[in-house]
Formats: C-alpha cells, structure tokens, sequence
C-alpha cells in the first residue's frame, strides 16, 4: 500500500516531528507527485492545525482529521465524555477515498503502538486491519531499549508490517547519552529491526528546510516510494 503509518512508543515520542520531516521532503524534492497527510483520530489541540499551516495539502479537514474529540484523552474515554462513539468506519472510509487520490499518504497515529482507539482497538489492531507498513518512533532517553523491544514484540503480536524504527531526541541529547541510551546496534540485535536512523533535537521543528535536512539523513528508501 502507497501509504505509511507512523505510531510510536509513546505520546510525545516524536511522531509529529518524522510525520512533518517526511512530508517537508516530499514536497522539496517530489513535488512532482501528490502527497496526503491524515491523522485519523485527535483529541485535544495539535497535529492538524499544525499540518494545515504548514503545508500547501488541499485537504478538508474531515481528510486531513476525519474524527476529533474536544478533551486531550485517549479517544474512547474523550468520545464517551462527549456522549459519541469512535466511528472506525468514518475514518477507513476518508483515508481509503484519500489514498485513492493521492500518491502517497502519511498516517500519523495518535499516542503509541498499544494506545487505545476504542475499547476493543488499539493502534496496532488499526495498522493490520488496514493492512498498513509502520514505522515505529523510539525517543531517545533511559529506558529506551526496553521500549523499543516491548513494542517490537507487540508488532509481531499484532501481525503487522514493522518497516524500521526511527530514534528521536526529544531533548538535546549528547552523542554519549545517544550511545549509551539508545544504541542503534544494541536495538537491532535485541529486535531484529533496522534503526532507520536519529533525528536530532530541533530548536524550531516548523523549519521546512531543516526538517527536509533531517529527512535526508535517515534511510528514505525504507520510509518513501522514492523509486
């Protein structure tokens, strides 16, 4: 499938920051092709107000954020608060009719791997349904490894097509407190996936350019159709 879902360990892993990185590439360097950006489920203030201003999409809002929810909680207990459901079923059917336009489509997922969509659903249970290549953002702090296997192991679990992992300093990290608390060799060995590459700490992480530049420097074969 054209298409890529970014989920991390965590909120706050960095998924918008590989999610803004890529789509800065794309339309710096392959802007010859359509790109779609979608998060299918918000809650609270954040990601789609922030791709709307950023980038030139020519999407609605409903394609860009086909379900959203007021209070910032996970979706069914924001949903529930509202007296609403989540409505899976509105959001296949935006990105299927998104996808269908586009050349390629990034998903940003909300929260992590394991993070509920539903009460019967997690973000791993919507990557298999939908059949979607994943790529998994790993912050780069203590007790990372750990993250990175527990969540790899929950991939397989879940059946579903883990392409890499991407390490993200959140916080300036030292090359030191690199090595020492998120070894890309260590991770690989334990989880037998790729580390795909480490976006470094952005003092601004709406700069177009350096996010293009950062894009760059991680394995894009593995993260965009680029052949």
């Amino acid at each position: 499938m054209n298409a890529l879902l970014i989920t991390g360990t965590d909120t706050d892993a960095g998924k918008t920051v590989l999610t803004t990185a890529l789509a800065a590439y794309w339309q710096t360097y392959c802007n010859s092709q359509s790109l779609g950006i979608m998060k299918p489920l918000q809650t609270g203030v954040g990601d789609r107000e922030l791709y709307d201003r950023l980038f030139s999409l020519d999407q609605t809002w409903e394609e860009l954020n086909p379900v959203h929810f007021e209070a910032p909680l996970a979706p069914p207990i924001a949903a529930e608060k509202e007296g609403k459901r989540v409505k899976l079923e509105k959001i296949w059917q935006a990105f299927e009719a998104l996808h269908r336009q586009r050349d390629f489509v990034l998903v940003e997922a909300l929260g992590g791997l394991g993070s509920p969509v539903t009460r019967e659903t997690t973000v791993a249970d919507l990557a298999w349904d939908w059949r979607l290549p994943v790529v998994l953002v790993v912050p780069v702090k203590l007790g990372a490894i750990g993250q990175a296997v527990a969540n790899v192991a929950l991939a397989r679990q879940s059946k579903i097509h883990l392409k890499g992992i991407v390490l993200n300093c959140v916080e300036p990290r030292s090359e030191q407190e690199i090595a020492d608390w998120a070894p890309a060799d260590l991770i690989e060995s334990l989880t037998s996936i790729s580390v795909l590459g480490l976006i470094p700490h952005l003092a601004d992480p709406t700069d177009l350019v350096k996010l293009a530049q950062v894009a760059a420097d991680l394995d894009l074969e593995q993260l965009l159709p680029l052949g």
